[in-house]
């Protein structure tokens, strides 16, 4: 059987920890930041971990399983 191939479009947008934990940056930070906080953009900058709902296919796109 082939070797399984990684989605690129996925090894751009989600970042893999020591631990194994799947990060991916915050949504709503591409436009229309006027209205928006100094606070709220600066909280945009940070990663967050990825839902347990969503790990299995995430996964599978970045070759993990």
């Amino acid at each position: 059987m082939p070797k399984m191939k990684t989605h690129k479009g996925s090894a751009k947008r989600f970042r893999l920890t020591g631990t194994g934990k799947i990060m991916r940056a915050k949504a709503y930070k591409s436009h229309i930041l006027e209205k928006k906080s100094q606070k709220r953009k600066r909280n945009f900058r940070h990663e967050t971990e990825l839902a347990a709902a969503d790990y299995k296919k995430v996964a599978r796109n970045l070759g993990l399983r």
